[in-house]
């Protein structure tokens, strides 16, 4: 059964701690945190027999908190098909970047 983004959505909006949940916002949003910003990435194909075999998108998810030892980290890297890949902070905010495939 295929997931869509709306479903992606609830999931990341139901998750304790967040206040907002942002899907590709325009530059002029003002963001409220502590948040979540995600972005469609692109297509993950494999192939078979020169065809395609499985296809999944993978989305850029990226949390955005004040505080650096948030409990909503290990909330998204328990879920399926989610990695954290880079943390870096900018404005005295915390951004921790993860890959998902949904």
């Amino acid at each position: 059964m295929a997931r869509n983004r709306l479903e992606l959505q609830a999931l990341l909006e139901s998750l304790p701690g967040i206040e907002k949940v942002y899907y590709q916002p325009p530059e002029n949003t003002k963001l409220i945190y502590p948040c979540i910003i995600y972005n469609f990435d692109k297509f993950d194909t494999e192939k078979a027999d020169n065809r395609d075999y499985l296809r999944r998108k993978r989305y850029e998810v990226t949390l955005i908190h004040r505080d650096p030892d948030n409990n909503v980290v290990e909330q998204l890297q328990d879920l399926l098909y989610c990695n954290l890949e880079r943390v870096f902070k900018n404005d005295n905010l915390y951004h921790y970047a993860f890959i998902i495939f949904y």
